[in-house]
């Protein structure tokens, strides 16, 4: 029947209702918004890189650096493995994607085999005829580490970004080892370009007060030489540090990482994990007295001296930082390291001029094609074209309310979706008062007309807008960026479009024929 029960009226003007509060706040400037009470819907829509502005960046991981870890670990692992066996050797060291050794007695070579081989499956062993033996990491086994890494860098990239508070950024593979990354509304890229460019890999080695640095760069076997951070020797470069080589412990197990203050003084707090604590509070037990260096991406933050065991699982990093400096090396910290460097290979800032110019445009095309959709339903369906108008604000109203509500991210290629949508919105009633026109020249009453049209014509109306609906999602699923967000507004307005078209117009048409009941309907 054409008549809606109480409760279906109830909700169908709840919804209505909703949708105006939900798209009030963007009436509103920012500050008015944030400064509605609490219990009212304050959010406003999100803006896309094309219409407010920001830093377009194009990152890529230099993969090569973890295969060299990799290949770099792998000989630690095989002079241990051979040492332990007391396999005499020599010529250990990296020969481009493999390593290598020499046995130097050709009984052993044999032996030598098995024991490397059980180092990993992911390696091919080759003996030559004068005992050298090659250690080769297999296709699969690269494509892996690559791929790996690349994901890996993905998320912690992300977790960077989020640390810093945009709001709707884009962070997506792009080709085999690059990340395109668009920030809308970045105020200082510079500092993203900082948080981003650092590794963040934390360490900490005790110091080798046996060894100075050496001017030559000659370092002894199981050291290593590292500059500091921001302290200056005597000629004016960084102050040198011996270090040896074993990681004490490293960043992997840190859980948290927070700026504070010490002496008034900025510094940044962290606290391990379980495992972390314990090893942490096992290695400064163990070497108290002796000073332990604190390695940030190959560099030393400081160097205290261990007064005491430190069991509890955390501690404080202090040095030369700014407020700021604190504050980043812990957002740094918190999201966790890369596994291979970034370099930045492309940079665009798009000023917000070019947005406001994109957003004046979309409000002409909109204000131009609502009003001529507008004019046609009147001319041509007279009180039912105006009914379908009232519907067709109500339908742009419940967009806006939506894309507020998901905090999607609104577009260009969104806005062009949005005045797809004002199009499309009214083919559901031109259907249905098509299909009414023929029931009344049918000879049917005006009431059964109406019943009779809304009726038939819902399957077309389903079917139409549900295959559009599908476009949509497949748009979604397999597009990026622009297209996604054409894909979003299409979507949203087809659903609002299908409950304005079929539920609000019905409930109008219906209204008004029970308050006028007409002997014909002037459509």
């Amino acid at each position: 029947m054409i008549y809606f029960a109480k409760w279906k009226i109830v909700m169908i003007l709840g919804i209505c209702a909703l949708g105006v509060l939900f798209a009030a706040p963007n009436f509103l400037s920012a500050k008015q918004a944030e400064s509605l009470p609490t219990w009212l819907p304050h959010k406003q829509l999100s803006l896309g890189l094309d219409l407010q502005g920001g830093s377009h960046l194009l990152l890529e991981v230099k993969v090569d650096t973890v295969l060299k870890e990799r290949l770099e670990a792998l000989v630690d692992i095989m002079r241990s493995t051979l040492r332990k066996a007391r396999i005499r050797y020599g010529g250990l060291g990296i020969d481009g994607l493999s390593t290598k050794v020499t046995i130097k007695d050709i009984a052993s070579v044999e032996q030598a085999r098995q024991l490397l081989r059980n180092l990993d499956s992911g390696l091919i062993v080759e003996v030559s005829d004068g005992g050298q033996i090659r250690l080769e990491m297999t296709e699969q086994s690269i494509r892996e580490r690559r791929t790996a890494a690349i994901e890996q860098s993905i998320e912690i990239v992300r977790r960077r970004i989020d640390e810093t508070g945009v709001r709707e950024p884009t962070i997506q593979r792009q080709g085999e080892d690059r990340i395109l990354v668009q920030l809308p509304g970045v105020d200082d890229p510079e500092r993203v370009k900082r948080l981003l460019g650092k590794t963040a890999k934390l360490s900490f080695h005790l110091v080798d007060e046996r060894s100075a640095p050496s001017l030559a760069g000659r370092v002894p076997p199981g050291s290593i030489q590292m500059p500091s951070i921001d302290e200056v020797g005597p000629d004016g470069r960084p102050r040198m540090y011996m270090l040896k080589k074993r990681v004490m412990i490293s960043g992997d197990t840190l859980v948290d990482s927070q700026p504070t203050f010490q002496d008034n003084q900025p510094v940044v707090s962290f606290r391990f994990d379980t495992i972390g604590g314990k090893r942490f509070g096992k290695a400064t037990t163990a070497n108290v007295g002796r000073p332990f260096a604190i390695v940030l991406d190959g560099k030393v933050i400081s160097a205290p001296v261990i007064r005491e065991p430190i069991l509890g699982g955390s501690g404080v990093i202090s040095g030369r930082f700014t407020v700021q400096g604190a504050q980043d090396l812990s957002l740094l910290l918190r999201a966790g390291a890369l596994p291979a460097p970034l370099t930045i290979l492309e940079e665009r800032s798009v000023g917000p001029g070019l947005g406001a110019d994109s957003i004046a445009a979309g409000k002409i095309a909109s204000m131009v094609g609502m009003a001529l959709v507008i004019a046609f339903m009147i001319v041509a369906y007279g009180r039912f074209g105006l009914m379908a108008d009232i519907a067709l604000i109500a339908n742009i109203i419940l967009i806006g309310a939506a894309l507020s509500l998901l905090q999607a991210t609104l577009t260009l290629p969104g806005i062009a979706g949005i005045v797809l949508t004002i199009g499309m919105a009214v083919d559901a009633n031109v259907l249905v008062f098509e299909r009414i026109r023929e029931e009344m020249r049918a000879g049917r009453t005006p009431i059964s007309s109406i019943d009779a049209g809304y009726s038939r014509a819902i399957t077309t109306i389903i079917d139409a807008n549900v295959t559009t609906l599908i476009a949509a999602i497949l748009l979604y699923q397999f597009g990026s960026g622009p297209v996604r967000g054409f894909a979003v507004t299409l979507a949203i307005g087809i659903l609002t479009s299908l409950f304005t078209a079929i539920m609000l117009t019905r409930l109008m048409v219906a209204t008004w024929l029970k308050k006028s009941r007409p002997d014909t309907l002037p459509i």
